[in-house]
């Protein structure tokens, strides 16, 4: 079995995992789904705000009884936070933590 240095190379133990093929790999997958996620969510949000901005008549068309546009998109807003806390979690899940698990393995046994 290899030891710390020969596996992670030179340095502190931080630095020798930051600089592990393992570790940006993580981080490469990590940055591959929270960067495109959260600029489609900010472009929805921005998307709200700028029709309630500049198109109220849209914004206060009904739906139903008192229910309008602009409610239902509202919601939405929180109906898509949910979603894409269940998506990441199960991403997590399914990509991320076994990788992130396998590099504490692998730091814990050559300590």
């Amino acid at each position: 079995m290899s030891t710390t240095g020969e596996r992670y190379g030179s340095g502190t133990v931080y630095e020798q995992v930051q600089a592990s093929p393992e570790f940006t790999g993580l981080r490469r997958r990590l940055r591959r789904f929270v960067f495109p996620m959260s600029a489609l969510f900010l472009v929805w949000y921005l998307a709200y705000v700028l029709l309630a901005s500049y198109a109220p008549e849209l914004m206060a068309t009904k739906v139903a009884g008192n229910v309008n546009v602009g409610l239902v998109i509202g919601l939405l807003q929180f109906v898509s936070t949910f979603v894409i806390t269940t998506v990441y979690v199960r991403f997590a899940d399914r990509s991320l933590d076994p990788a992130a698990e396998r590099i504490r393995h692998g730091i814990e046994g050559q300590a």
